[in-house]
C-alpha cells in the first residue's frame, strides 16, 4: 500500500503530503498568530502551563530518557549490532570527519554554546541539594551539567535515528516517523493514525527548533551588546533572526553537501580555535584536573542523578532544569535523529550508536569542562562577578566569561561568529527535515518547501521571544515533548519487533 498522491499547492513549494503538511501548517500558525494577539498574558499563561506539565509528568520524562537510553546501549552490543543501515553492501555517504560534524551541529551546537558558562554556574549558586557556592557545589554543578547534555540526550537521538535509517534504507520505507510503527500497525501508517504522528513531529519539532534558535538570538543580542554596545531588546532580536534567516535561505538553496556539511565544518573549525583560546589563556592545568574529575564525578552520580524526581525535596529546581531538557531532547528529536538517519546510510548498529552516542559526549565533555571550569575558577579562585552577570541574563555568560581573558573583544566576536553559523545550520537542518516529513518521507525534499519552513522556523522563535522570551521557549518544548515521549516509547517496541525480523530473514537466507 502507499501514500495517497502528493499534492502541489504550488510550484514554488513542491509536492507534499497534504494531510501532514496542512496540519503542521495550520498549527504552528495557529500558535503564532495566538502568541501575537495575547502578548501581554502570554508569559503568564505559559509560566502556569510549563509548572503544569512537569509537575504532573516529570517521573515520566525521567523514566522515558533512562528507558531511550538502556534500549540503545542494549542494542549497540546485543545480537543486532552487526545489522548494516542499508544493507550487507551499503557504504557510507561521508566520511568519519563529515559525519562527526553534522552530527555534532545539529545536535546541540547553540544550546550548548549559550548554556556551557551559564549552566554550571547557575548549579552553583542554586544547586539541587546541598550548599551554594562551595567546592561541593562546584563539583555538583559539572556532574548535574553533564547529566543534561550528556549520553541520555544523545541517546534520544541515537533511538530516533536508528530506527528512522533501518526503517527507511533497509525496510524501504519512506524517511519519516510513522514508518518506524510498521512492525505495530502495518499498513495504517498510510492511514489518518500514521499522518497525525508525523504531524506530532513535525510539530514538535518546529517548536524544539525554535527554542534553539531564540537562545541563539538572545546569546548574538548579549555578545552585540558587549562587543559594539548595541541595546538589548526583543525587537532586535527579531531584526537579527530575520537577518540570519536570509542567510538560511542561501544555505537552504545550496543544499545538503554544499550548504548543511560545508557549513558544520566550518562551525567545528570556528569552535575549534575558541575553544582552544579559552584553555590556553585561561586556568590551562585547572582544565585537564577537571577534565579527569569531571568524568569520575559524572560516572559516580549518574545513576543517582538520572533517577532523581524531587520526590523528598519538592522544588522547582528539577521542573525548570531536568524536566525542561529531556522534553527540549524528545522535541528535537525527530529533526536531529532523522537528520542522523539521513547521513548515517553504510553504517552497523553498533558503528551508528558509538557515533552519535560516545564521540559526541566525549566532545561535550570536553567543550563544557573548558568553558563550565574555567567559569568556575574565576569564581571559586579569581576575582568573580561572572554569577552576578549571568543571574542578570544567562545569554552574557560567554562573553562575561570571555571579558576576563586578553583579546577579549576578538574572541567575543569569534563567539557571535560561531552562534550565527550554528544558528545557520540549525535552521537549515531543521527546515530540511520537516520537509522531508511534510512531503510524506521524501528524501530530497524541494527547495521552497525547505525555504518556508526555515521561514516558519525563525517565525515561530520569534513570536515565543515576543510573547514570553525564556518562559515561552520553555514551554514550547515541554509541551511538544510530552507528546513525543509517548510515540518514542511505542516506538522502541516498534524497533525491536523489526530488528528481530530482520535477522530472521537473514538467517532463513534470500
Amino acid at each position: 500500500m502507499t501514500d495517497p498522491k502528493h499534492t502541489t499547492p504550488g510550484k514554488w513549494v513542491g509536492p507534499v503530503l497534504p494531510p501532514v503538511f496542512w496540519g503542521t501548517l495550520s498549527l504552528i500558525l495557529s500558535v503564532v498568530i495566538l502568541l501575537l494577539l495575547n502578548a501581554t498574558r502570554a508569559a503568564h499563561v505559559f509560566e502556569q502551563i510549563q509548572s503544569g506539565v512537569s509537575e504532573a509528568a516529570g517521573w515520566f520524562f525521567v523514566l522515558s530518557v533512562n528507558l531511550f537510553l538502556g534500549v540503545v546501549l542494549y542494542l549497540c552490543f546485543s545480537k543486532y549490532r552487526m545489522i548494516r543501515l542499508g544493507g550487507p553492501t551499503a557504504t557510507p555517504d561521508f566520511t568519519y570527519w563529515g559525519w562527526f560534524t553534522m552530527l555534532f551541529s545539529a545536535g546541540m551546537g547553540i544550546g550548548l554554546v549559550f548554556w556551557s558558562v551559564a549552566e554550571p554556574i547557575h548549579h552553583y549558586v542554586t544547586p539541587p541539594m546541598g550548599q551554594g557556592e562551595t567546592i561541593e557545589a562546584a563539583e555538583l554543578a559539572m556532574s548535574v551539567t553533564l547529566l543534561h547534555w550528556g549520553v541520555h540526550a544523545w541517546g534520544i537521538y541515537a533511538l530516533v535515528g536508528l530506527a528512522l535509517a533501518f526503517f527507511a534504507f533497509n525496510r524501504g520505507l519512506p524517511l519519516t516517523i510513522r514508518s518506524v510503527f510498521y512492525p505495530l500497525l502495518g499498513d495504517k501508517i498510510y492511514g489518518p493514525i500514521g499522518y497525525l504522528i508525523d504531524t506530532v513531529a513535525a510539530v514538535a519539532t518546529v517548536f524544539g527548533l525554535a527554542t534553539s534558535l531564540g537562545f541563539g538570538v538572545q546569546q548574538i543580542n548579549a555578545g552585540l551588546n558587549y562587543v559594539f554596545g548595541l541595546p538589548e531588546s526583543v525587537g532586535i532580536q527579531v531584526v537579527l533572526i530575520a537577518g540570519i534567516t536570509c542567510i538560511t535561505l542561501v544555505s537552504v538553496v545550496l543544499g545538503l553537501d554544499k550548504g548543511i556539511r560545508r557549513l558544520s565544518e566550518l562551525n567545528m573549525g570556528l569552535a575549534g580555535i575558541l575553544l582552544l583560546f579559552v584553555i590556553v589563556a585561561g586556568p590551562t592545568l585547572f582544565f585537564f584536573d577537571s577534565l579527569v574529575q569531571n568524568a569520575g564525578s559524572y560516572l559516580y552520580h549518574l545513576p543517582q542523578l538520572s533517577l532523581w524526581t524531587e520526590a523528598y525535596q519538592p522544588t522547582n529546581w528539577q521542573n525548570d532544569w531536568t524536566i525542561f531538557y529531556w522534553a527540549w531532547w524528545i522535541a528535537w528529536s525527530p529533526f536531529v535523529g532523522m537528520f542522523i538517519a539521513r547521513i548515517s546510510r553504510g553504517r552497523t548498529i553498533q558503528e551508528f550508536v558509538l557515533g552519535v552516542v560516545a564521540v559526541p559526549f566525549v566532545m561535550t565533555l570536553i567543550w563544557l569542562t573548558a568553558f563550565g571550569n574555567s567559569a568556575l575558577y574565576e569564581e571559586l579562585f579569581g576575582g568573580g562577578g561572572i554569577a552576578t552577570v549571568i543571574t542578570e541574563n544567562a545569554a552574557f555568560g560567554l562573553f562575561a566569561l570571555l571579558g576576563t581573558y586578553p583579546m577579549s573583544e576578538v574572541s567575543a566576536a569569534l563567539g557571535i561568529i560561531l552562534v550565527a553559523v550554528f544558528f545557520v545550520t540549525s535552521a537549515d537542518s531543521g527546515a530540511y527535515v520537516v520537509g522531508i516529513i511534510t512531503a510524506g518521507g521524501q528524501a530530497t525534499p524541494s527547495v521552497g518547501l525547505r525555504m518556508l519552513w526555515a521561514v516558519l522556523g525563525s517565525v515561530v522563535a520569534a513570536g515565543c521571544l515576543i510573547g514570553g522570551g525564556l518562559v515561552a521557549l520553555r514551554t514550547a518544548s515541554i509541551i511538544s515533548g510530552l507528546p513525543f515521549a509517548i510515540v518514542l516509547t511505542l516506538l522502541c517496541v516498534s524497533l525491536l519487533r523489526g530488528l528481530r525480523d530482520e535477522l530472521r530473514r537473514s538467517d532463513s537466507g534470500p
